[in-house]
């Protein structure tokens, strides 16, 4: 059995950098000098010579090598590490300092309020419309 590895495409990585980066093509087009087609055809090929590499990395304000060994997986983990708090004394303000489900019950309680206020005035408004019909 062999063990056959998926070829490392580095247009794919160079795409996803550009989009984690928030940058679109036409901004690295302009960063490198050249059009937005340019940097369709560097995102399709699989392979890039050095020269270029090196050009396009710097451009996005990274290394060669964070290009070549990119992954998504690796870039999943560097985010969450930020949102490990087990060993962290940063507070994201994850704790409530009210109950969500007492604040739903009295909102609901308030909306059933005015419900019962419409419909009371609606009930009179109709009253006086029809004293209003008597009368004529």
């Amino acid at each position: 059995m062999s063990t056959l590895t998926k070829p490392s495409h580095i247009g794919r990585k160079i795409s996803r950098i550009r989009e984690l980066r928030d940058m679109k093509q036409e901004a690295l087009a302009q960063a490198l000098g050249t059009n937005q087609q340019a940097i369709s055809a560097i995102e399709n090929s699989e392979t890039i010579d050095d020269d270029k590499l090196a050009e396009v990395a710097k451009a996005l304000g990274v290394t060669v090598e964070a290009i070549k060994n990119f992954s998504d997986e690796a870039a999943i983990n560097y985010f969450n590490s930020f949102t490990d708090t087990k060993n962290s004394q940063v507070n994201f303000g994850s704790h409530c300092t009210f109950n969500p489900l007492d604040k739903l019950v009295e909102v609901y309680e308030e909306n059933k309020k005015l419900y019962e206020r419409l419909l009371e005035s609606e009930k009179e408004k109709n009253a006086y419309l029809e004293k209003l019909l008597k009368d004529k």
